[in-house]
């Protein structure tokens, strides 16, 4: 199955992600705080999905769902943020194809199942009332499992041939990759 061999060939860079991201979320004590990281998704997400859109349709039938920066823009305004900038080009991943836009959006797919437990653990450090600028990390509330589940078995389906799968794994790592490293950049930027 894809899906698992895609779970175990990116869990390193996954997990290198979220010690860059998790200190960061931890830290979170005043809105600003939070608006800045809110700001990384925006800009990182926002890049990513304009690059998906590039290669056209990816025969997913509810992909128009799946789009996060608009939430995520939703979010920052709601707190009195700007939007920042997207991540240009040479900090994303390469996205020239299905296969490759398909790896970049199981790393976006994947962040809603953890956004469950950060949108709790903001709320509480924030005293956000009934999720609100939460509606990001809520990812797709109580649908969050059977859309990830849906997800899933749609790259089953689409993404048969071992090459294929090779690229699709490989694209996926790239956008741990690229997204950890434009963390580390606006760290120090």
């Amino acid at each position: 199955m894809l899906s698992k061999t895609l779970k175990e060939e990116t869990k390193d860079l996954h997990v290198a992600l979220e010690k860059a991201m998790v200190p960061m979320i931890k830290d979170i004590r005043a809105k600003e705080d939070y608006v800045k990281v809110l700001e990384l998704f925006y800009s990182y997400f926002g890049g990513l999905e304009k690059k998906v859109d590039t290669v056209g349709h990816l025969n997913l039938p509810d992909y128009h769902l799946r789009r996060k920066k608009e939430a995520i823009a939703n979010d920052i305004v709601s707190l009195n943020g700007t939007l920042p900038a997207l991540t240009p080009d040479q900090h994303l991943p390469d996205i020239t194809n299905k296969l490759q836009a398909l790896g970049a959006l199981y790393v976006m797919e994947g962040s809603t199942l953890g956004g469950i437990y950060i949108s709790k653990m903001i709320a509480g450090q924030l005293n956000l009332e009934d999720g609100k600028s939460l509606s990001f990390f809520n990812g797709y509330g109580d649908q969050t499992e059977s859309m990830w589940t849906s997800f899933k078995s749609s790259l089953e389906q689409l993404v048969v041939e071992p090459g294929e799968q090779a690229m699709v794994i490989q694209a996926a790592n790239e956008t741990f990759t690229r997204f950890k490293n434009w963390i580390d950049l606006k760290a120090t930027g």
